[in-house]
């Protein structure tokens, strides 16, 4: 048998593989965008033919070094180590996608960038001084450059779609920008702060979901972070028209998408103001 003559080794059939070569990484989040992509189920299917997954622990053992065409990241830096890491996940990756409210904003854990953190450590672990951690939950993109940000918690499955479709083929996602008050629109949704003044987030909340919540009467409450066109000094005082407080103002600007600079800014805002107009404190 001639050299030609012999069958590829595992090793020759990877390099054989033209593929496109995806990985999917994990850092501080609940897991909950990457479960979003093995939910496309039937989708998945004929996508997993025209890419390999090189790397992505949730789904598979598979763990090739790279370097890997397509990154999806979720997740928020909250460690030296997860800094470290993203170091390198930038590094092997062609193009970044940071995926879910974590990758794109710091996620609900951002929560921390507006408290004590050396207070949380030791409220909660019983020898603090083992954990170790940064003060902030950070974006992706306070790390690395980012090559695209898919929003969301959890993110959409078309969405997410999209985008892996749109790498693929050497073109721009097509994720629209604008508000959920377009899709309330499009589903006949009665406006509720209009007609019921019910407080709703959805003029400065990026679309992804289809304005699930107005439709079932229930404001939006910002899940996919802010869009585009945020004008929250101007939207603020709607709010306060509805019944909302200063204090129920900053709250529903920090759940998942707290460190979104327009929600972080228009809620720190808020907040001093309620300071300043309470005084100096009296000591007891």
């Amino acid at each position: 048998m001639t050299t030609d003559d012999r069958a590829p080794g595992p090793g020759s059939r990877r390099r054989a593989d033209h593929r496109p070569t995806l990985a999917v990484w994990k850092f501080a989040s609940c897991d909950g965008c990457q479960l979003t992509l093995l939910d496309c189920e039937d989708e998945l299917l004929p996508l997993a033919g025209q890419l390999r997954i090189a790397y992505f622990r949730e789904a598979t053992s598979t763990a090739d070094p790279g370097p890997y065409d397509l990154s999806l990241v979720d997740g928020s830096i909250t460690t030296p180590q997860d800094a470290a890491r993203i170091q390198h996940v930038r590094a092997v990756s062609r193009h970044l996608v940071t995926i879910g409210a974590c990758a794109t904003a710091g996620g609900i854990q951002a929560l921390r960038n507006f408290a004590d953190v050396a207070e949380f450590r030791a409220a909660v672990y019983a020898s603090s001084e083992y954990i170790d951690t940064l003060d902030e939950s950070a974006a992706i993109s306070r790390h690395v450059p980012v090559d695209f940000e898919l929003r969301g918690c959890p993110i959409d499955r078309g969405q997410l779609l999209e985008v892996i479709t749109a790498f693929l083929t050497g073109r721009r996602p097509d994720i629209p920008d604008h508000s959920v008050c377009f899709p309330c629109k499009r589903r006949g949704t009665v406006c509720l702060p209009v007609a019921k003044g019910v407080p709703c987030l959805g003029p400065v909340t990026h679309d992804g979901c289809g304005a699930l919540c107005p439709s079932y009467g229930r404001g939006c409450y910002g899940c996919f972070g802010p869009s585009g066109s945020t004008n929250l000094p101007a939207f603020i005082p709607l709010l306060r028209r509805d019944g909302m407080t200063d204090t129920d103002v900053v709250r529903v600007l920090r759940t998942f998408n707290a460190a979104a600079p327009e929600f972080a800014q228009a809620s720190t805002e808020l907040e001093h103001t309620r300071r300043d107009a309470a005084g100096p404190r009296e000591e007891p």
